[in-house]
């Protein structure tokens, strides 16, 4: 049996790949969880009622978090299936 087979079989039997995902999802999690934070921040900003300077910037930083958060729940949904 040839090294990179040796390795190839541990690896199934030990199931080292699945190290990868799992790290992967670990940290989507917290940034997603970061992203919620920073979500409800703005979203407490927003009820003060601020000015329309700064309600407008408040306003795109929500609609940019909001996207980023529907990107990485899509991509935890993939490492999850």
């Amino acid at each position: 049996m040839k090294i990179k087979d040796f390795i190839k079989s541990v690896k199934e039997s030990l199931g080292l790949d699945d190290v990868k995902k799992a790290g992967k999802k670990k940290s989507i999690k917290s940034l997603l969880k970061k992203l919620y934070e920073q979500k409800e921040k703005i979203q407490k900003a927003l009820h003060k009622r601020p000015d329309k300077k700064k309600k407008s910037d408040l306003e795109e930083e929500l609609a940019i978090i909001t996207f980023q958060i529907k990107k990485g729940e899509k991509i935890l949904d993939r490492l999850n299936a």
